[in-house]
């Protein structure tokens, strides 16, 4: 046992009365993440497919915006955590941004589905020498940076306020779990209904404007994006005034360098970051899943895409949904570490089965009865096992927050949880770079989208139509190969976690019991004890 183990096992805390939220706090609070979610679904779910598929910009370099936005975010996050960690005001740590942040997310989220016409030409690298491909590019790359700086302001404090909400770490377990699951509700709402209202609103628009499609399309999305971002921005609003920071900050806070040495030098929390950056390639199924529906199951239908939709991402979210409520139940039992690595390898399987499921059924038609049946069993798995990672995911973030403030004195919510905000970010770029390299490979990103947009508007179904069988291929290879991969991958930096739960329960217990001496005017607790 190592010096720093020992000396947090002979911890031996008093008992007293555990500061915490009220009811309607917590439901404030979780109103206000499911507004943030599905501002958040907008962007995730749509920006990528408009970029590429409907104003035609090249996949690769729909790639490349999202590929600089996360390499801004790498030190945006940082930055941003820091801000939180120094911020000292009369409204707390976190809630000041909560405040004043819904309405500008609101206004840029529907920036970003402004555009100035199609990309035109064959859409390739080389006609960025048109100036107005030039301006749909420029336009597209600011407003989805700006996006991304904009939320993390807002992100960030949202996350890092669950630590300071309660002294409690199972009143902090629950409020995560519940997190999570209304999270998913809040995204899974706009996930579900966003494509087919896009599609009834383009159909409208295109009525309205002429009969040109495209127009009508690009109309369709701003217009329900606008629709979506004032809902989500109303519920985001409630969050910031009705909450409560009970933890107050440490005395001493660091820097921005201190900060990214942090993700080293905090074992806990180096290996949740290493975990989901390995764990990149599951996000692949949210990347492909509105092409899927789109062009595989619906052909653009707006009916048929809520159904589908309803039926796929419902078991996905049914699945999460479930899984989720379990968590704090399942982390009284399990170490949290084993509950985490076993929820990732368990989606192995039912990935990889949503592949061979469409490479053997006869002529490569899984929209019978008895495959959707299989599917739905399928997605329901793998939502239940990404469920309850991400919800670990979080609480041990939160626990590595405890980890660091107990063995130096500082308390990292605002640094720490922007490690949550950047691996969401960074995750998914890596996921669009992956997706966007597999449609390239067969040739589903260059002039002949256009192409495929034609055949369905006349009345098309590319499933059936030989020529578009690779395209169609490629679609259900990643929402099921890559992501079979990245639960492995997932495992390994977490398979040896650092901080059992037995140790993390003895710091939170001595930790709360130093805050309650100071405030009683004791002044005979310590400031620090080991290194961490």
């Amino acid at each position: 046992m190592s010096e720093q183990t020992e000396q947090t096992a002979k911890l031996e805390p008093t008992e007293h009365v555990l500061n915490t939220y009220t009811k309607k706090e917590r439901n404030m609070y979780l109103t206000g993440l499911a507004g943030q979610n599905v501002i958040y679904n907008i962007i995730n779910v749509a920006f990528a497919n408009f970029a590429q598929f409907t104003i035609a910009i090249p996949a690769m370099v729909v790639s490349a915006i999202l590929t600089v936005a996360r390499i801004w975010d790498a030190f945006n996050d940082p930055m941003m955590g820091t801000i939180v960690d120094k911020t000292r005001s009369r409204w707390g740590k976190c809630r000041p941004y909560l405040i004043f942040v819904p309405l500008p997310i609101m206004l840029i989220t529907i920036s970003c589905f402004v555009s100035f016409g199609p990309y035109e030409g064959t859409q390739t690298w080389a006609d960025l020498s048109n100036p107005h491909n030039l301006l749909v590019v420029l336009w597209a790359a600011f407003t989805y940076i700006l996006w991304g700086m904009t939320y993390t302001v807002g992100d960030i404090p949202l996350w890092g306020v669950t630590a300071l909400m309660t002294e409690s770490a199972e009143d902090r377990n629950k409020l995560l779990s519940l997190a999570r699951m209304i999270a998913g509700v809040g995204g899974g709402a706009a996930l579900l209904t966003i494509i087919p209202v896009i599609n009834a609103v383009s159909i409208t628009m295109t009525e309205r404007m002429g009969g040109d499609p495209n127009l009508g399309e690009r109309m369709g999305y701003l217009v329900t994006a606008s629709i979506y971002a004032f809902v989500g921005c109303a519920l985001y609003q409630l969050t910031g005034p009705s909450i409560k920071e009970r933890i107050p900050p440490s005395p001493r806070s660091y820097t921005l360098g201190k900060n990214f040495s942090l993700m080293w030098t905090n074992k806990p929390f180096r290996q949740v970051l290493l975990s989901g950056i390995l764990g990149s390639p599951k996000m692949l199924i949210m990347n492909a899943a509105m092409p899927l529906i789109q062009y595989y199951f619906a052909s653009k239908d707006a009916t048929k895409a809520f159904l589908y939709l309803l039926l796929l991402g419902g078991g996905m979210f049914v699945g999460q949904f479930v899984a989720m409520g379990f968590v704090p139940r399942l982390t009284a039992k399990y170490e949290k570490k084993d509950l985490y690595n076993y929820s990732n390898l368990i989606s192995v399987l039912p990935f990889l089965a949503i592949f061979a499921s469409y490479q053997w059924a006869p002529d490569h038609n899984v929209t019978t009865a008895p495959f959707l049946a299989f599917s739905f069993v399928l997605f329901a798995i793998c939502g239940g096992a990404n469920g309850i990672g991400s919800v670990l995911q979080s609480i041990m973030i939160a626990d590595a927050v405890d980890y660091e403030e107990y063995h130096n004195g500082v308390r990292t919510d605002g640094a720490f949880f922007s490690g949550q905000t950047f691996l969401a970010k960074l995750t998914s770029a890596i996921a669009t770079i992956l997706s966007g390299i597999a449609f390239s490979y067969v040739g589903f990103s260059d002039a002949k989208v256009l192409e495929l947009n034609d055949f369905v508007a006349a009345g098309g179904i590319p499933r059936l139509e030989p020529k578009y069988q690779s395209y169609m291929m490629i679609l259900f290879f990643i929402v099921s190969i890559p992501p079979a991969i990245g639960s492995i991958l997932a495992v390994l930096p977490t398979w040896k976690y650092a901080q059992s739960d037995a140790m993390h329960d003895k710091i939170l217990a001595e930790l709360n019991e130093r805050r309650h001496k100071l405030a009683v005017g004791d002044d005979t607790t310590v400031e620090e004890t080991s290194e961490a």
